[in-house]
């Protein structure tokens, strides 16, 4: 572990409250009790309280909404003055959701703190969904150079995204995306099954890489009997015959990975796609379940065609790959095996920690 000449503290501005997202959960929240083993205080200062958060993504309740954003931006100033104290700053993804970066402006020139500037997407492009369309206008993604160039050290979940930020950042670190094999992800699916399951899970804005797909399930529904397990916080808007949709829950969340025999992982080949972290990915393979991956990005690193799972480009790979899966015990086993070892060595919280502590280093 890493020496600290003086105590450390560290103020983590995050877009949500605590366990509302899976970025944050995974990229800083399960590092929390590493750092008060080492010795470092911390405060989470979120721009959504619960209640907004709760509300943010349904229909309708728009003034509450925007209230709610309102109570963001007051609650930021709030948390400029809290920070005044703090060795480090760590923002995770942006200081304020949407409008130039005040906030970040302020804590590097103004209180001179040390900003760790984390990201795990290519957020300087332009995303747009049907969900998040209005908003899109007002996310002001040109800021992100800026607040690279502005911090002690940027954060990067991979190295396309390492790549961009050192064109603008004194210090980059790549950070990935990790896994807690020992509390969390500690358990081993098994394979020995009448009735395979594929799975998939994500949130209602990446349910459009998986429609695609649905052909080539429905074509193997005329062959196999299998379910396609969809966990997520919205149901799909294509039903075909084996869809079981499963509300996406904290506290059932690995048991409902658990359902899963093959998980799938389809992106497009796109910039944004290239700076995914392969979360997906690594959830399947660390609870011992092989994926089925576009070779896009990191995806490629982290699963190894015929290793842990396999590429999958065209309709016709995927059917081919996941009928080769849903017959073959041993195969899935082995696959499996082997990933969840993968993820244990090189994508798990206890691998990554003394990388993670190096973001707070002198």
């Amino acid at each position: 572990m890493i020496a600290y000449k003086n105590h450390v503290s560290i103020a983590f501005w995050c877009p949500y409250p605590a366990g509302g997202a899976p970025s944050q959960r995974f990229r800083y929240e399960q590092y929390l009790p590493l750092l008060t083993q080492e010795g470092i205080t911390y405060a989470v200062y979120p721009f959504l309280d619960a209640r907004t958060n709760q509300i943010l993504y349904q229909p309708g309740r728009v003034p509450q909404k925007m209230f709610g954003i309102l109570r963001g931006f007051l609650r930021r100033w709030i948390h400029l003055f809290k920070s005044w104290h703090a060795t480090y700053v760590f923002i995770h993804r942006e200081a304020t959701p949407l409008g130039p970066p005040w906030a970040e402006w302020l804590l590097a020139k103004v209180l001179r703190k040390k900003i760790i500037y984390d990201f795990d997407d290519a957020i300087w492009l332009r995303d747009v969904s049907s969900v998040n369309r209005a908003s899109a206008l007002l996310k002001w993604q040109s800021k992100v150079p800026a607040v690279c160039r502005w911090s002690y050290a940027v954060s990067a979940g991979n190295a396309y995204l390492a790549d961009f930020a050192q064109l603008h950042a004194p210090r980059v670190v790549v950070n990935p995306t990790t896994i807690d094999t020992e509390q969390h992800h500690h358990r081993l699916q098994n394979q020995e099954t009448d009735r395979p399951m594929i799975g998939w899970t994500g949130s209602h804005s990446t349910l459009k890489y998986l429609e695609p797909l649905l052909p080539v399930v429905q074509q193997l529904e005329r062959v196999h009997n299998f379910k396609l397990v969809v966990i997520a916080n919205r149901p799909p808007d294509v039903v075909t015959s084996s869809l079981e949709f499963v509300p996406w829950r904290s506290a059932t969340e690995i048991d409902d990975l658990l359902r899963i025999h093959i998980g799938l992982m389809p992106l497009p080949d796109d910039q944004w796609a290239q700076g995914k972290c392969g979360f997906k990915a690594l959830q399947y393979l660390a609870l011992g379940i092989p994926a089925l991956v576009s070779p896009v990005g990191v995806n490629t690193e982290i699963v190894e065609h015929g290793r842990e799972g396999f590429h999958c480009t065209t309709d016709e790979d995927w059917y081919k790959y996941l009928n080769k899966l849903l017959t073959d015990t041993a195969l899935r086993a082995r696959l499996g095996k082997a990933g969840r070892q993968k993820v244990i060595d090189h994508y798990s919280v206890r691998s990554n920690s003394a990388n993670f502590l190096s973001l707070f280093r002198d």
